[in-house]
């Protein structure tokens, strides 16, 4: 693949919001804001960071991604059929009842998902198998795992935490999508997870903190973690909910709501002229 810079990088994510906006609007439902704040990461992922096949979707030494927050599809779907993995013109029937892409991924219908999430807090612990299956068979595969600032309230995640230290699972990389906001409110109005950085350092994972939407502080991060030895990688990424969409931007409200014709306008217009 051509190796892109970080204004071309710049111009896929602008494309990957269009197509988050063009999916929600059509299907009427969907979850806008989680989707928009993670296009940025999703993007270099794909068309730069990960080392995968979208003509071989199965190849054994891919590297892996987990979407652990999988109501935000949007975005992971632009990401996939912009590289290749299905046609484009596909991400227009999103959550329709006879399309292969529901509102939350499906590794057995969706080429270049290689997990189905949507329960949340259970994405780490499929992510650790993945690390620990490549250790065990020799692969230079790294796994990639998405969560929600708001998902790691549940408990589960923390087992999977300890489990990812015990392994030294170096070759796992965790990206929180902090953003600080989920669907009934902020962070320390739900239930504060606050410091996430301290709390995944004690837990033994190296952390990084970045600007979730600088594509250049995105770029370092991914290349430093593939250089930490011994011990799980956590990029702790600062986020906006809605990014990109000025009327969305850090509103709970637009966690899982679609945009009615008018406010569709404003946001593909807003878009355009970024």
């Amino acid at each position: 693949m051509e190796e892109l810079g970080i204004q071309e990088l710049e111009k896929k994510a602008r494309k990957v919001r269009e197509d988050i906006i063009e999916e929600v609007y059509r299907a009427k439902s969907g979850h806008p804001g989680g989707s928009l704040s993670i296009a940025d990461i999703l993007t270099v992922l794909y068309f730069k960071e990960m080392n995968i096949q979208p003509e071989n979707p199965n190849w054994e030494d891919r590297d892996r991604l987990v979407l652990s927050k999988g109501h935000c599809s949007p975005a992971l779907y632009s990401c996939l059929a912009n590289r290749g993995f299905f046609p484009v013109e596909d991400l227009k029937t999103f959550r329709n009842i006879n399309s292969y892409l529901q509102g939350h991924p499906d590794k057995n219908k969706v080429p270049g998902v290689d997990m189905t999430t949507g329960s949340l807090g259970q994405g780490l612990s499929s992510a650790n198998g993945m690390a620990i299956a490549g250790k065990m068979n020799h692969r230079a595969y790294r796994v990639y795992c998405i969560l929600g600032d708001g998902e790691i309230e549940e408990g589960q995640i923390w087992e999977a935490a300890m489990a990812a230290n015990k392994y030294k699972l170096d070759n796992l990389c965790v990206i929180v999508d902090n953003n600080n906001l989920q669907i009934d409110g902020t962070i320390e109005e739900v239930m504060s997870s606050y410091p996430i950085d301290e709390k995944f350092r004690s837990f033994g994972f190296e952390v990084i903190n970045i600007d979730g939407h600088d594509i250049d502080e995105i770029i370092k991060a991914f290349e430093v973690a593939k250089n930490v030895k011994g011990k799980p990688t956590c990029i702790l990424a600062k986020t906006i909910k809605g990014k990109g969409i000025a009327f969305m931007e850090n509103q709970a409200g637009w966690h899982g709501k679609a945009p009615n014709d008018e406010q569709y306008e404003e946001a593909m217009q807003g878009l355009k002229e970024n």
